[in-house]
């Protein structure tokens, strides 16, 4: 069974938002979605998004700032994931009073599971 996601506040989730709401960030942060618990390199991820590592190391700062990634150095390397329970958590709140408390519809073809 999944546990549930922590609660953030508004506060936490306007720096998330803000985290999110830039071209580079968005897309490093869906990168980093997309490669799991395992994560990845900045080196590897500037390469996949075709970015500069100076300004990628920029915008991986202000993700970790957010809570929204977290880094482990591994050997030589930092290896940068993304914070599914931050992730879990903002969802949550966005989502915390939708259809005024009813169950709501969700449609198969776009739900989509890990």
């Amino acid at each position: 069974m999944k546990a549930s996601a922590p609660l953030i506040n508004e506060t936490v989730a306007v720096t998330a938002l803000a985290a999110l709401a830039q071209g580079q960030r968005l897309r490093a942060f869906r990168a980093l979605v997309a490669a799991g618990p395992e994560g990845m390199t900045p080196g590897v991820l500037a390469e996949q998004l075709g970015v500069a590592p100076s300004a990628l190391s920029f915008h991986l700062k202000e993700l970790a700032h957010a809570g929204l990634v977290s880094s482990e150095p591994q050997g030589r390397y930092l290896i940068y994931r993304a914070s599914f329970s931050h992730m879990d958590s903002l969802l949550a709140y966005l989502t915390a009073h939708c259809c005024q408390g009813r169950a709501c519809e969700v449609r198969p073809s776009r739900r989509k599971s890990c």
